[in-house]
């Protein structure tokens, strides 16, 4: 701010939007965000000579990212859009703060507050909101989501991190209306919208107000198993999974990993995601709170400790019996702490028992290994040599 005054004088940056409304609902603030008067080559120049590193992260809509001590800082010049086609505007700069609100697109996100803390509020009504938990799009929602269609998930978003009482019912109803817009937008900010969405503390109701305006249907087309996703939600508390976005994606999905494939697809989502939603939704032996260790420790050694424990709590949310948490709890406590063992055998002493090379020696070990589960892994090497003696005489 110091750099920024020193250029523009006092009064030419504020802080804006997300930082400003945690700061007045005490939630912890992440990300800061600068408006300010100044153009992007003035804020570049009086950045360098304070001795800061500026970044050209976002010229074309006015946004440099000043870093201090190792900290990012957003500062974008005030602006109006001059054109929009729902994804992308284009934009003019404007000393106007009052124009600046107007583009925004929640009421409680268009807050400013300089840097002694003084609040300005340019829709007269952004502060109020934020203390009452409403959503409430600045001036016309049709409008504001023909800007950028974006705004129909957001508006779901922070129903869920923010919202308290009854939804706006303006904003709803243009975002159901609107719902087709949502096919142009790229895979990758759906996904990040959506998995901000599902990591609030209690999603549901605003899952649910989706599904019944036909968003999530549009957004995750397989997504369908609301009373799943609600359970899982409900559960998680006391669990190592709360608030777990991508288990809760889960949750709403059918147990098919095409289904899964295509929801990773739609949502731009990372190699590693995309696997932990085929292994918690994919093909295998179906899960019952009764299950006995044995047969969990040949699960987590098939599938591994995450994907199992992802599909206990699916199953546990699919089960709707509390009576069964006890010993739900308890199998997700084994498959968390138990390691599976590594088969004591090697495809060296498999040919020193006889097996000649090629793929013979893989066939032995998988039927040793076979064995070895269903004993319930012994640590006993003698007994795995001579079911190896066995096994290779009949190969031979």
């Amino acid at each position: 701010m110091d750099a920024l005054e020193a250029a523009g004088g006092a009064g030419c940056a504020r802080f804006v939007g997300g930082c400003v409304r945690n700061a007045i609902l005490g939630a912890p603030v992440r990300d800061i965000d600068i408006a300010t008067v100044l153009t992007p080559p003035e804020v570049t120049s009086t950045l360098k000579n304070a001795g800061l590193k500026a970044i050209p992260t976002g010229l074309d809509h006015g946004t440099i990212t000043a870093v201090a001590k190792g900290r990012p800082f957003e500062i974008t010049t005030l602006r109006r859009d001059v054109e929009t086609d729902g994804r992308r505007a284009v934009v003019a700069f404007t000393t106007d703060w009052a124009e600046d609100a107007a583009r925004r697109d929640f009421r409680l996100n268009a807050l400013y507050a300089d840097r002694g803390g003084r609040i300005f509020d340019p829709t007269g009504h952004g502060l109020a909101d934020a203390r009452a938990g409403a959503i409430v799009f600045v001036g016309d929602p049709a409008t504001r989501i023909a800007e950028d269609a974006l705004r129909i998930p957001r508006f779901f978003r922070f129903l869920a991190w923010y919202g308290r009482g009854e939804p706006d019912a303006a904003a709803l109803a243009a975002c159901a209306a609107h719902k087709a817009k949502l096919a142009g937008l790229s895979a990758e900010r759906i996904g990040q919208e959506m998995l901000k969405l599902l990591a609030a503390l209690d999603p549901r109701p605003a899952v649910r107000l989706m599904a019944g305006a036909g968003v999530l249907e549009a957004l995750v087309p397989a997504a369908a198993d609301l009373a799943r996703f609600d359970a899982l939600v409900g559960i998680e508390t006391g669990t190592p999974f709360t608030d777990d976005a991508l288990l809760r994606l889960a949750a709403l999905l059918p147990d098919d990993a095409e289904a899964a494939a295509v929801a990773a697809a739609r949502l731009r989502l990372s190699n590693a995601q995309r696997d932990r939603l085929a292994a918690a939704l994919g093909p295998g032996p179906a899960l019952a709170s009764s299950m006995s260790a044995r047969e969990l420790r040949r699960m987590v050694y098939r599938l591994g400790g995450d994907a199992t424990c992802d599909r206990i709590m699916l199953a546990w949310a699919a089960s709707a019996r509390p009576a069964e948490a006890l010993q739900w709890q308890a199998l997700l406590s084994l498959a968390r702490r138990w390691t599976p063992p590594r088969l004591p055998l090697t495809g060296d002493e498999v040919m020193a028992a006889g097996v000649p090379p090629g793929p013979r020696i893989g066939a032995v070990l998988r039927e040793v290994e076979a064995w070895w589960v269903d004993q319930d892994f012994p640590d006993d090497r003698a007994a795995v040599l001579e079911r190896l003696s066995a096994v290779s005489r009949m190969a031979n």
